[in-house]
């Protein structure tokens, strides 16, 4: 993952684009290797259902990459 100092252009424009399609819970996106999305309050399983769905049709390209892990990092 970028640093978090370093801009992220790329998350930017996939947090825009979540809630236009139907990707309303999160509140930001870093991308690198891998995507960590952000919530407002507590994540339920609902969210996590959401961050699963999204990965799985829209952060990724399903004919060549697999959704490996959706969880909460409670590391904080």
């Amino acid at each position: 993952m970028p640093k978090p100092e370093i801009l992220d252009p790329q998350g930017k424009a996939v947090a825009g684009a979540l809630p236009r399609l139907g990707f309303g819970q999160f509140a930001s996106v870093r991308q690198g290797k891998r995507f960590e999305l952000e919530v407002d309050g507590p994540v339920t399983d609902e969210i996590l259902a959401a961050a699963r769905e999204a990965g799985e049709h829209v952060l990724s390209n399903p004919v060549i990459e697999d959704v490996v892990a959706v969880y909460e990092d409670t590391q904080a």
